[in-house]
């Protein structure tokens, strides 16, 4: 058996699943194109399509994943999982359908000029990712400001943005790996001083966490409304004990952070092709 990750990049996290592959597998990274033409019935296929650095899409390859499935192919994370997790349009449909806990989200387009939502709230890219282009509107001066901003940005005009209601703040969140409906990993994301944004990109720090069974089962719900197969959903903390999804990602990169006592890769590609589930979380 061949195990297929479909990305365009060779990341750490890809490297690493395929490093994991149990015996009897081949595990090969490797664009959608090459998957047509390498992988073959009875084969498996992991979609790792992230959003487009230019954060207005997913990157070429939903066609052929479905190409996949319809050749005989096992394919996780397929097309409409990852239109569901990259799109927050969509996923806020989506969760908002399940009764999931999510902000409150409308649609913002070219030439808006009122305020969408009341004060405070945040303008994010439809499809985004690395707190690219998050901001955050506090009053009618930081609204118009945002909103002279968006008018330079490519993605705005092509897709839209979406204006979000604030969940306060309080400096951390939690980022919970989801394989195949089992939680894997977990991470504690806390935002550096002055940032109230908890993207790694922006330098937020990670830290290992056993997140309590509510969180647990609020990501897993969360992924399984989508389809996600291998997910990380971000849960924003509300009070104790509580917590609203804010987004999945289809194409999450982790670190051995999430599980320092098992082996989160190990634990991910025993999920998908069978073989040891070596996490720390049960």
């Amino acid at each position: 058996m061949r195990l297929g990750i479909v990305a365009h990049r060779a990341t750490p996290t890809n490297l690493a699943l395929a490093a994991e592959a149990p015996p009897g597998v081949e595990a090969i990274v490797l664009p959608p194109l090459a998957a047509l033409h390498v992988l073959r019935p009875g084969d498996v296929a992991l979609g790792r399509l992230d959003v487009r650095a230019t954060v207005d899409g997913v990157e070429d390859g939903l066609w052929h994943l479905e190409r996949l499935a319809g050749g005989g192919i096992t394919v996780f994370n397929g097309s409409s999982a990852l239109c569901l997790a990259h799109d927050k349009r969509l996923t806020a449909t989506a969760l908002r359908s399940a009764g999931l806990p999510h902000p409150f989200t409308v649609s913002v387009h070219e030439g808006r000029r009122e305020p969408p939502l009341p004060f405070p709230f945040v303008l994010k890219p439809r499809f985004g990712s690395w707190g690219t282009d998050v901001m955050l509107c506090a009053d009618e001066a930081a609204w118009r400001s945002a909103v002279s901003n968006l008018s330079t940005r490519g993605w705005f005009s092509r897709r839209g943005a979406l204006a979000q209601e604030l969940v306060p703040p309080l400096g951390h969140d939690l980022r919970i790996l989801v394989a195949r409906g089992r939680v894997i990993g977990a991470v504690k994301r806390v935002a550096p001083p002055g940032e109230w944004r908890t993207n790694i990109a922006l330098g937020a720090t990670r830290r290992p966490v056993d997140p309590p069974p509510v969180a647990q089962e609020l990501a897993l719900a969360a992924a399984e409304t989508i389809g996600g197969d291998l997910v990380g959903v971000d849960l924003l903390p509300t009070g104790p004990g509580a917590y609203v999804v804010l987004e999945l990602n289809g194409a999450v990169d982790f670190t051995l952070d999430y599980a320092p006592a098992g082996n989160v890769y190990a634990a991910a590609v025993g999920a998908l092709v069978g073989g040891p589930r070596l996490a720390a979380i049960a």
